[in-house]
């Protein structure tokens, strides 16, 4: 098949736009603030939109569909385009288009969450929460070192103005921003969210998290999140602010494998690799 590359916004989001909370970091990536660092495909029905993410290194593949037969196709036409290594978000079993020419790392199985009852948010006293801004980064960065190593921060993303954060014992202890956020495409993705290993327990992330939503009601229509499947603690956390499952997918890293004298390693029971990496300690998946 043909793989059909696109720039025509309205086109873009109107694909998208068939399953608002599927694609919720899409349409935001629509954005000005994300544009130039995005790369977008098609199949030839226009049905089938799959994203390259270039403003993280490495790069992050997003192939979300709720129709996982068209998607395969695209991806198989589209591997040549590919970078040789990537992140990759994927809808049910897609990663398989992948098993011959790369090694594959699962990070586990994730949930989208959308907040479906913003007035359990409401309901919320965050009155202990306090915006954070780029004069905040040291203390920022200072903090995912202790609570959220391998944490993905773009600094840059404070100026977005939607981060917020709890201070105890005058020291930063608890966090919550935005992977994405769009006023012009009314969307926004929590992230980044994480709270002190010695403050955990006293309900500091749910306060950042609300004050967070509630500022992003304000200016958008859709706020969603993603999650590991296995944080226990985390999907409690938001299913108590008005957060509900929404779809499941795949986080994966790839590396491309040599053309040539490759030999691949396998599992016992297949030859992809799986490796799952869990992170209790942060309460949203990565970008």
């Amino acid at each position: 098949m043909k793989v059909i590359p696109l720039h025509d916004k309205p086109l873009i989001e109107s694909a998208l736009r068939r399953n608002t909370q599927l694609h919720l970091y899409e349409l935001g990536d629509l954005d000005d603030f994300f544009w130039d660092r995005t790369t977008w495909v098609a199949d030839e029905s226009l049905r089938e939109i799959a994203l390259i993410y270039n403003g993280a290194n490495p790069p992050v593949l997003l192939a979300l569909t709720d129709e996982p037969m068209r998607m395969r196709t695209l991806l198989h036409a589209a591997r040549p385009l590919l970078p040789q290594n990537f992140y990759a978000h994927f809808s049910d079993d897609l990663v398989d288009v992948f098993a011959d020419d790369y090694k594959i790392e699962s990070h586990g199985l994730h949930l989208k969450m959308s907040l479906t009852a913003p007035h359990k948010v409401d309901a919320v006293n965050a009155g202990d929460a306090f915006n954070l801004t780029s004069a905040d980064l040291a203390e920022i960065k200072t903090l995912y070192e202790v609570s959220y190593p391998g944490n993905w921060f773009d600094e840059r993303m404070l100026e977005t103005g939607m981060f917020f954060g709890v201070r105890r014992e005058k020291k930063l202890v608890s966090i919550a921003g935005v992977h994405v956020y769009s006023p012009r495409y009314r969307v926004a993705a929590l992230g980044n969210i994480t709270t002190h290993p010695n403050f955990r327990g006293q309900g500091l992330a749910t306060i950042t998290t609300a004050k967070l939503c509630q500022e992003l009601s304000r200016h958008v229509d859709h706020i969603g999140l993603n999650v590991l499947a296995d944080n226990k603690s985390a999907i409690a956390c938001y299913k108590k602010l008005g957060f509900e499952e929404v779809a499941r997918y795949g986080e994966w890293m790839l590396s491309r494998l040599p053309k040539s004298g490759a030999t691949k390693e396998t599992t016992p029971t297949g030859r992809l690799y799986l490796l799952i990496f869990n992170t209790p300690a942060s309460l949203t998946g990565t970008r």
